[in-house]
């Protein structure tokens, strides 16, 4: 499947050491979206917005540096690799980021892939793949 990238907002858009949300799924379905960090380098990391084996979701993490701190140290996740290291580990789903003059772009065939087991067997159900939504 050829990558078809679409375009989410202006890297100039986004605050440094900030976090934007990218809705997927359509209005019925209940999906965790995608949260794209910026960092200082300017570096967009994209991750589904679940803390993985915890729950709950990284859109509420503090960027310090290349790592994502949750409410109170409460779990990290190293953004170069998307591995949880505290306090349990795991893997955090990423997402690919191109970035072209000064605009960051999102995969969308990447984020329409279900997310989940539940979230194929919702899929399957309704035989309706999620879709990303732009905001």
């Amino acid at each position: 499947m050829p990558e078809q990238w679409k375009m989410i907002c202006r890297l100039k858009d986004m605050p440094q050491a900030g976090a934007r949300m990218v809705q997927r799924g359509l209005a019925w379905q209940d999906l965790p979206g995608v949260a794209l960090f910026r960092a200082l380098d300017d570096t967009v990391y994209a991750l589904l917005d679940t803390v993985p084996c915890l729950g709950g979701p990284l859109a509420h993490g503090v960027l310090m540096e290349k790592n994502l701190m949750g409410p109170k140290n409460s779990w990290i996740i190293e953004l170069d690799s998307g591995r949880l290291v505290a306090p349990v580990q795991g893997m955090a789903r990423m997402y690919a980021v191109r970035i072209l003059e000064g605009r960051i772009y999102l995969d969308v065939n990447e984020l329409n892939i279900p997310a989940s087991k539940a979230e194929q067997a919702l899929a399957g159900s309704f035989a309706v793949l999620p879709h990303v939504q732009m905001a």
